[in-house]
């Protein structure tokens, strides 16, 4: 039986790790065509045993995204999933700081976003998700001032082209995760250790964000790329979904 995204491509960035490469594994498994791209063209190699094309992708890199979308040929669904969490306060936010992070964060996306476009437009449809955070417009984070910053700022990026582009035929929505069980948050937690006592104490400050108790596998937030991806969410656009385990109850 075809898997709901046959004969689909999907171009997914930081598929190397974590909720990128778990979406790209779900995504292949229901019978997309997946390129997998990274920075790190070693943490992608692998994943051609499991018939998924690569190619290494800097997404700062305006020429390389240039001609990563044009390789690519026909892109049906666009997963951008890159992305990097600064630790600080207003106060400890540096100029540098910012400036990587909404051009990693947002400015990557935006570049992404418009490298596709024209492809969908041509053909009459398409599917663009963002990866967004609950840190963002939906809930502030201690010590998250600058990754909530952007993460709003993708909230508004998506709406803006869903809104543009409705009537084409393509949709944008962006994913909303509370605190998700990656090598990213690994980073995190042994960032932390010093502060918190150890890193078995900073682990469990993490989790005690989640109502649930737990934190979210880099699985459970792909299977929503899956679903913005596949026909049953053909009525969905310009939504901020939230997947955070409680977090914002």
């Amino acid at each position: 039986m075809p898997g709901r995204l046959a004969g689909k491509r999907a171009l997914v960035t930081a598929a190397g790790q974590g909720i990128g490469r778990a979406a790209a594994l779900a995504m292949a498994a229901e019978g997309a065509t997946v390129i997998a791209t990274d920075r790190d063209a070693r943490k992608v190699g692998d994943l051609a045993v499991r018939g998924i094309l690569h190619q290494p992708l800097d997404v700062l890199d305006d020429a390389a995204v240039e001609r990563a979308a044009k390789q690519a040929g026909q892109i049906d669904v666009l997963f951008n999933c890159a992305g990097f969490v600064h630790q600080n306060t207003i106060l400890t936010c540096t100029d540098d700081d910012w400036d990587v992070a909404f051009a990693l964060n947002v400015r990557a996306m935006w570049k992404m976003a418009r490298a596709v476009l024209p492809g969908m437009i041509e053909r009459g449809g398409g599917v663009i998700v963002n990866m967004a955070s609950a840190c963002s417009s939906v809930k502030g984070a201690p010590n998250r001032f600058l990754y909530g910053t952007t993460k709003a700022a993708v909230i508004g990026l998506t709406k803006s082209i869903a809104t543009e582009y409705v009537a084409q035929g393509i949709r944008c929505n962006c994913l909303c995760p509370g605190t998700v069980d990656t090598p990213s948050l690994h980073d995190r937690i042994a960032a932390n250790a010093t502060a918190a006592g150890s890193v078995e104490a900073a682990h469990a400050a993490f989790v005690a964000r989640q109502a649930m108790g737990r934190l979210a596998t880099a699985e459970e937030i792909a299977g929503l790329v899956v679903y913005l991806a596949a026909p049953e969410s053909t009525f969905v656009t310009g939504q901020a979904i939230v997947i955070d385990g409680g977090w914002t109850l």
